[in-house]
């Protein structure tokens, strides 16, 4: 395969490439029992007396209700197959920012439509691909925290090159469009706007210091020529989803870190290099002009990615740090909250077919104002087994389940989690915990191989070829996150009732006014409704006719009840939402639009934009 038809791959293509997985997982295979059994068909679960009894009744009302639009601030709108975005009426957006605006003023007017932006301003402007995000206050002044995931060489770079870097200073320059932005923000004469120039304005790329901690810190699968000590990788990648802790920090996500590495000579296929999809040839071909990506003369390097790392929007000289404790997988988000006894719990979800949903939960106890030192380095990570009863387990990844030493068992998580019998799941994305009550919430987002050998499908994961995706809710036992065993159900299943009208309609809950495909970013408001950004088949047609383009809707995880609030440029992911200080501006991401949006010349561009009520009240 040439250089070029890499870089045109999806990552879900590119992995497939790499390591083919089973059509099937062990999640369908639970689904798929629990629904022979009941009679279910991805209705909500009501949850009492620690028991687990479906509510048909309850979900074929939402249905009703979802129609009549009641319990949202908003009437709902229609698809999208333009290269606009779409709001609903009483509701205005604007533009942000976009990859390649200027942070600091000697930036100003770096980008260019036809060019891009020059190497020497690359880490000066806002990164591409925007993906996670989240706000702080800090001093009174309101800070983003923003990451991007990835680029598109063939827009970034010049037009000579055809997508693929021909130099170390152009492979540079992807380096430096990528990881995270930390800008601040504040309220101009026409919405919000970046301060240029402000002291907590930061870009943290593939070039950045970076130090580690945890069990994993420092080991020999850490080390590397450039770092002996194995104590102090460079750079973080392919920032997917985010999180912020207790204490006011902010975590970005190494997702699909292993398609930055390659090999210009022979190197050593082990179960970790085959398991992670690392090996032969780079999407960015970043290992012919930096060792530190060739697997033939940096084997451990790859070692040093994958993990959930955390920084300080309040001080622009910190160092990031990678926190081992925490599992190396390809993180999608990290949800924190808190077990009653005061522990701190992080739910994470690892983005590829067949893999798994981890919980870490610390050894130490967090207090507001008091020390937060070891509380993502010392705990415990456990990986999710689903059972067909509706109930479930965190099962603990510790050296004697998994034959592993602890090192390795954070290092090849993976690997780990498969030896003590997980639960292989349909894509986990996003996972969002419930503001009010102990309940979590992951969107599985499609996974079409469903339903081969390896993948047979089961309860949670209820269908081959599962294009649509769902999204999956636990209820702790005793409402307590800390707890080690939960009950679950599917709070929906998408699908699109128009074209079928068996399984792959979805459940109750979806209508033709509301339909979607692959959830993938999640986030609840302070109202406690469940915000649901889609990353899917935006084509309109054949199983996907009337869906139109990527879209964010609301969800009431009381009623059921789901509602379109907002459609995409055609090409493009709905994906990152925050909001600011007094909720009454969203700040949502819009990552690889077509066409030639937001500007309406030149090449697209990935932005943020801001979305608020015209009467000034509360989104959401």
């Amino acid at each position: 395969m040439k250089d070029q038809d890499i870089v045109d791959l999806s990552w879900d293509e590119f992995d497939e490439m790499r390591d083919p997985r089973p059509a099937e997982n062990d999640f369908d295979k639970v689904v798929e029992r629990a629904i022979t059994r009941r009679g279910f068909l991805g209705g909500a679960l009501a949850f009492g007396s620690g028991a687990a009894v479906f509510g048909t009744a309850m979900l074929t009302s939402a249905r009703a209700q979802a129609a009549a639009h009641g319990g949202f601030a908003f009437e709902p709108i229609g698809i999208s197959t333009d290269h606009e975005i779409h709001v609903p009426e009483g509701y205005q957006w604007k533009t942000l920012v976009r990859w390649g605006d200027a942070l600091w003023s000697d930036a100003e007017g770096a980008y260019d439509a036809e060019t891009g932006v020059s190497v020497e301003m690359s880490d000066k402007v806002f990164g591409e691909n925007t993906d996670g995000m989240e706000l702080f206050d800090v001093d009174g002044k309101e800070v983003i925290a923003v990451n991007s995931e990835y680029v598109n060489p063939k827009i970034n770079l010049p037009a000579a090159s055809e997508g693929v870097p021909a130099s170390a200073e152009e492979v540079m320059l992807l380096k430096n469009l990528q990881g995270v932005t930390v800008m601040e923000v504040a309220m101009g004469n026409d919405g919000y706007e970046v301060v240029k120039d402000s002291p907590h304005n930061r870009r943290i790329t593939h070039e950045t210091q970076m130090t580690m901690d945890g069990p994993a810190a420092g080991h020999d699968l850490m080390k590397t020529n450039a770092d002996p000590e194995g104590m102090s990788p460079k750079g973080t990648m392919n920032n997917c989803g985010s999180g912020r802790t207790l204490w006011g920090t902010y975590l970005t996500c190494e997702e699909n870190f292993n398609g930055y590495f390659g090999a210009t000579g022979a190197y050593d296929e082990t179960e970790g290099v085959v398991r992670y999809g690392i090996g032969g040839e780079g999407r960015y071909a970043y290992e012919k002009f930096d060792a530190r990506y060739d697997l033939s003369q940096e084997p451990n390097e790859p070692n040093r990615h994958g993990w959930i790392t955390e920084i300080d929007p309040s001080d622009p000289d910190s160092t990031p740090v990678k926190h081992t404790a925490l599992g190396r997988f390809k993180h999608e988000n990290a949800e924190m909250v808190q077990a009653a006894d005061g522990r701190v719990v992080v739910y994470m979800g690892d983005d590829e077919r067949g893999e798994f949903i981890y919980r870490y939960v610390s050894n130490g106890f967090y207090e507001e104002g008091g020390s937060t030192e070891g509380l993502l380095s010392d705990g415990q990570l456990f990986v999710a087994k689903f059972n067909d009863d509706m109930t479930g387990e965190w099962i603990a990844l510790t050296p004697d389940a998994t034959g592993m030493s602890l090192e390795e068992t954070l290092v090849f998580s993976r690997i780990a989690a498969s030896k003590v019998g997980a639960t292989t799941m349909d894509r986990p994305e996003w996972i969002a915990a419930h503001p009010a009550k102990a309940e979590a919430y992951c969107a599985l987002t499609n996974n079409s191989k469903r339903g081969g050998d390896g993948m047979p499908v089961n309860a949670a994961n209820p269908r081959e070829t599962n294009e649509y995706g769902q999204i999956v809710r636990w209820v702790p036992a005793g409402d307590d996150h800390g707890a080690d065993t939960f009950n679950w159900d599917l709070y929906v299943m998408a699908g699109n009732p128009v074209v079928y009208d068996n399984a792959y309609a979805g459940s109750e809950n979806v209508t033709d006014g509301n339909m979607f495909n692959s959830p993938d970013g999640m986030a609840f408001d302070s109202q406690g409704m469940l915000w649901i950004q889609t990353d899917g088949d935006d084509s309109n047609e054949g199983d996907f006719e009337g869906q139109g383009n990527n879209q964010m809707l609301v969800g009431n995880t009381e009623t059921g009840e789901i509602a379109r609030f907002l459609t995409a440029p055609n090409g493009a992911e709905v994906t990152g939402l925050c909001w600011n200080l007094d909720r009454t501006v969203a700040f949502v991401g819009i990552q690889h639009p077509g066409g030639s949006w937001p500007d309406g010349n030149g090449a697209p561009r990935s932005s943020v934009i801001q979305v608020w009520r015209e009467d000034g009240q509360p989104v959401g």
